[in-house]
C-alpha cells in the first residue's frame, strides 16, 4: 500500500520549518519509501530537506552526500567516454598495406579496409567533409558530389561488374575503358616530350637492382606470379621526399601538368616495373574521378593491359589513358632476355570533372582527413 500525503495548508507547510522534531525526521524517511511523486509532495520534500540540512539533520546530510557522490561518479564516467573518431579516408585506403597486402588487390577481409569490406562510417565522413567545404566556400556546383555521397551505397552495389570503383563513384560521368590522347592533350604531350628525361632517371635507379634484391624506395607488390615493383614519387596524395630527390627532373615535371591529381588520396605518380612472367590479378581502382596515364618507358613484346575486357599494348614514348575503375589486369609474357616492362604512371583528373568539383574533391579526400 502506498501512502499519499494530503495537500497541506499553508500553515502546515510552514510548521516543519519552525520546529523540526524526531517525529518529523521519521516522517521524512517514510516519504522517501512511499512517496507518490505529486507536485505538492515534491515541493514539501524539497522544503523539508532544506530545513533539515540547515538544522544538521544527519539522515538528510547522508542522503545529500550519497546523491553528490553518485552525481560526481556519473560525470566522471560520461567524461571518460570519448566520441568515436572518424577513420580518415587515407588511413582506410592504406589499411591493406598495414595488414600485409601492399597493393590492395588481394582481399584481406579486414573490417578496416575500405577496398575489401564496406565501411558503414565512410559515407558519413564524406558527407561531413562536404558540409564543411560548403560552409567555407559554396554549395554551387556540388550537385553531383552531393548526389554521389548520398546514394553511394546504391551506386556501388548496382554498378555492372565491368566497372565497380571500390571507394567513391561520381555519377553522370561518361564511362569508357580507354580515353583518347586528346582527353588531356596538354599533359599527354608534355609527358611524351620528356620521355628521355624520365627514362634516364629510371635507368639510374634501376642499376641498384644489381646490388640487392629490393633497393631502398622500391615496393614489391603482391601478384599471382612474377614480380611487380613500384617506385612512388606521390603515393595517395602524399609526396615521398626521398624518392623525389632521386628523380628531381621527373618530380619537377609533375608540377607542370595541368590535370595531375596531387592533393587528394586518389592521386599517385610512380614508376611501375613488371618482370617477365608477371601477371597482375584483375582488380578495380578506387574511383572513377580520375584517368590513369601510362607513359611507356620500356615495352617489350608480349606485354598487354586489359581494361574492361579490351586489350591494349604499350609503346615507348607514348601515353596510354584508361579508367582504372573498370576491371583491369596487366601481364608480361615475354622471355627473361626481353627485360622488364616499365611505365611511368600518373593519375589525371577525368576530363568531365568540373573545376569546382575538383576543388571540393581535393578538400573531401585530402590526405589525413
Amino acid at each position: 500500500m502506498v501512502w499519499v500525503p494530503l495537500r497541506p495548508t499553508r500553515t502546515d507547510r510552514r510548521a516543519p520549518l519552525c520546529a523540526p522534531t524526531h517525529r518529523g525526521t521519521t516522517m521524512s524517511l517514510e516519504w522517501l519509501m512511499g512517496w507518490s511523486w505529486s507536485l505538492d509532495g515534491l515541493r514539501d520534500f524539497i522544503a523539508t530537506g532544506i530545513q533539515s540540512f540547515r538544522d544538521c539533520d544527519a539522515t538528510a546530510l547522508a542522503a545529500v552526500a550519497c546523491f553528490l557522490v553518485l552525481f560526481v561518479w556519473y560525470c566522471y564516467h560520461v567524461g571518460r567516454e570519448q566520441p568515436r573518431a572518424y577513420t580518415t579516408v587515407n588511413a582506410l585506403m592504406q589499411s591493406a598495406e598495414a595488414n600485409g597486402v601492399q597493393n590492395g588487390y588481394v582481399y584481406c577481409h579486414s573490417p578496416e579496409c575500405v577496398r575489401c569490406t564496406h565501411h558503414d562510417g565512410l559515407n558519413q565522413k564524406l558527407y561531413h567533409n562536404l558540409q564543411e567545404y560548403a560552409k567555407r566556400y559554396s554549395w554551387s556546383g556540388m550537385g553531383r558530389i552531393h548526389k554521389g555521397i548520398r546514394e553511394q551505397g546504391r551506386y556501388l552495389n548496382s554498378r555492372p561488374s565491368i566497372q565497380k570503383p571500390e571507394v567513391f563513384f561520381l555519377p553522370d560521368l561518361p564511362t569508357t575503358p580507354y580515353f583518347s590522347r586528346d582527353a588531356q592533350k596538354h599533359d599527354v604531350e608534355l609527358l611524351e616530350r620528356n620521355f628521355q628525361t624520365i627514362l634516364c632517371e629510371f635507368e639510374t635507379l634501376y642499376k641498384a637492382f644489381s646490388n640487392c634484391s629490393l633497393p631502398q624506395g622500391w615496393k614489391m607488390n603482391s601478384t599471382p606470379s612474377g614480380e611487380w615493383f613500384t617506385f612512388y614519387l606521390v603515393n595517395q596524395g602524399m609526396c615521398v621526399p626521398r624518392n623525389c630527390r632521386r628523380c628531381p627532373r621527373t618530380y619537377r615535371l609533375l608540377g607542370s601538368l595541368r590535370t595531375c591529381i596531387g592533393n587528394n588520396v586518389f592521386g599517385n605518380a610512380c614508376i611501375s616495373v613488371l618482370s617477365p612472367g608477371t601477371v597482375i590479378a584483375e582488380h578495380y581502382g578506387p574511383t572513377n574521378i580520375r584517368i590513369r596515364c601510362h607513359l611507356g618507358l620500356k615495352t617489350p613484346s608480349n606485354c598487354e593491359l586489359v581494361v574492361g575486357g579490351e586489350p591494349q599494348c604499350w609503346a615507348e614514348g607514348r601515353c596510354l589513358l584508361f579508367d582504372d575503375s573498370f576491371l583491369h589486369t596487366a601481364f608480361h609474357e615475354g622471355a627473361p632476355e626481353d627485360g622488364p616492362r616499365v611505365v611511368f604512371m600518373v593519375d589525371l583528373w577525368h576530363p568531365n570533372v568540373a573545376a569546382a568539383e575538383r576543388q571540393a574533391l581535393d578538400f573531401i579526400f585530402a590526405p589525413g582527413r
